[in-house]
């Protein structure tokens, strides 16, 4: 049998991973010993290399991914019908501190961005309308439309309205999450220029709103209070507009040490190429920018439950490893609050392609970040202080966690997915496929093609292939999501609607 055919990720496994499907009765050898297939089994699903007891654990990536169900022998499809999750509520951890060095050069390369005045650096120009309530999602629309039909995007990127269905009947911290992640928007530097749009009754009152913007500029960013404007709102606010469009369409890209460049870390409909092929790529690429003094952020929580160790020990410093713990454990703790497992995550599109548990998830997850050390830690809705690896608090639902990293202050989301999903969020959101299939089947939706690691480019050469093409998107190149014109945002929300 070819060698090519599958691969044993880490010596310690008792798993190897199919590269192609896999009919009973064929034969693989692994470490000298021949094994029979003992049922038909796809591509990017595990078959069992040695006999394993019931409860005996089964390792991939080096680590345990749950436990047997029942007695199984070698040659078995190891799948979620035969293996269980060993998660089960929150934990106590001991900081065991790894360190690791990365030796990786600075290559000083740059990429053209736009310099805001505050010095943050953005990818794009764009003209945006931030609704402060859900009410004035059609005016906002409606805004947005009529700019772009005249001024045909002449000097700047595009015209957006994040609409969303909150800014009232919301509390505490539902209603907190929605103003910061929306003060976020506001102040996220691929907005050349921003029109905030109040209707003035919402529990988001603009007054209120304006003060948590801190020292913005007060040039390219307006407010139009809906309720005060005497006669046509839309008049009112094209004015205002108008004179937003006049500023921004002047602003040029300059020349941006890869230092400035934030980028977003994210996976959805992954499969069982997503921990061999796609995330490794992108945990290359996030050690390489964050050599070159640049930052990535990893999210969703819940996928990194079975992982979690990898990630604390990995922190700085112990306060560092202290907040990450509380990271895990108070999403841990809200599955728990609404009578949910926390081990109940893969979704049927993830067990299709071959992840039976959420630690066989997680493992995949987390190799997005690579290796480095983890610089900082943000809870959900905070803004980006520290360069380096970061962690960030929100959830896997793709639209929730690609949103957060947006407004977190990445520049760009780095999407991995076997299975494939259109959409994007209001930063470029870039898709990057685990499998040549994918790539070939659904060119209008991914951007670049990291099966080639099995197809036989190697890690060095396709890094490499992978950082211009980061570079050619953050000069201006658009991603599939910007040509099709998928983008939206999406605000996590836990408590009552009034």
């Amino acid at each position: 049998m070819e060698k090519a055919s599958f691969i044993k990720i880490n010596p310690a496994d008792s798993v190897v991973v199919c590269l192609r499907p896999f009919n009973k009765g064929e034969q693989i050898n692994v470490d000298g010993k021949d094994i029979t297939l003992a049922q038909d089994t796809p591509a990017g699903h595990k078959v069992l290399i040695n006999d394993t007891a019931k409860g005996e654990n089964i390792i991939k990536y080096g680590y345990p991914i749950g436990h047997a169900m029942d007695n199984l022998k070698a040659g078995e499809w190891v799948n979620e019908n035969n293996l269980k999750t060993n998660l089960s509520g929150t934990l106590t951890y001991e900081y065991k501190p790894v360190d690791e060095k990365l030796d990786i050069a600075n290559d000083n390369l740059t990429f053209n961005g736009y310099v805001r005045k505050n010095g943050e650096v953005g990818i794009r120009n764009e003209v945006w309308i931030v609704p402060t309530v859900g009410c004035v999602n059609g005016i906002a629309e409606r805004l947005a439309a009529t700019l772009e039909a005249e001024t045909r995007l002449e000097g700047i990127d595009a015209v957006h309205a994040w609409h969303h269905n909150y800014g009232c009947s919301q509390l505490s911290e539902d209603h907190e999450n929605t103003r910061k992640v929306l003060r976020d928007i506001v102040l996220h530097p691929n907005a050349g220029a921003v029109l905030i749009l109040s209707l003035g009754c919402e529990n988001n009152q603009p007054e209120e709103f304006e003060k948590l913007l801190g020292d913005y500029d007060r040039e390219r960013i307006k407010i139009l209070v809906a309720q005060k404007v005497q006669g046509n709102e839309v008049e009112e606010g094209m004015k205002i507009l108008r004179s937003l469009y006049d500023i921004a369409k002047n602003d040029k890209r300059t020349a941006c040490p890869l230092s400035e460049l934030r980028i977003g870390l994210k996976c959805g409909g992954s499969d069982g190429f997503s921990g061999i092929t796609a995330n490794p790529l992108v945990g290359e690429f996030s050690d390489y920018i964050v050599a070159q003094g640049g930052t990535s952020i990893l999210t969703e929580v819940p996928e990194m439950f079975g992982a979690e160790t990898i990630l604390m020990n990995r922190c700085e410093n112990e306060a560092l490893f202290n907040q990450t713990v509380k990271l895990v454990n108070d999403f841990k703790e809200y599955f728990l609050s609404h009578g949910e497992p926390v081990g109940e995550n893969p979704s049927p599109g993830n067990k299709a392609g071959g992840i039976s548990t959420l630690e066989d998830k997680a493992l995949g997850c987390t190799q997005k970040c690579g290796r480095a050390p983890v610089s900082g830690v943000l809870s959900y809705g905070d803004r980006l202080q520290t360069k380096g690896l970061n962690l960030l608090s929100a959830p896997g639902n793709d639209l929730v966690a690609s949103t957060a990293l947006a407004a977190a202050g990445c520049q760009i989301v780095l999407f991995t997915t076997g299975r494939g999903t259109p959409f994007g969020t209001f930063i470029p959101t870039m898709k990057v496929s685990t499998n040549s299939d994918l790539f070939r089947n659904k060119p209008n939706w991914i951007d670049f093609n990291a099966g080639e690691l099995v197809d036989g480019t190697d890690m060095k050469t396709l890094l490499r292939k992978f950082v211009n093409k980061i570079i050619a998107v953050a000069n201006g190149e658009q991603t599939c999501n910007e040509k099709n014109g998928y983008r939206e945002i999406s605000i996590f929300k836990n408590g009552v609607t009034l």
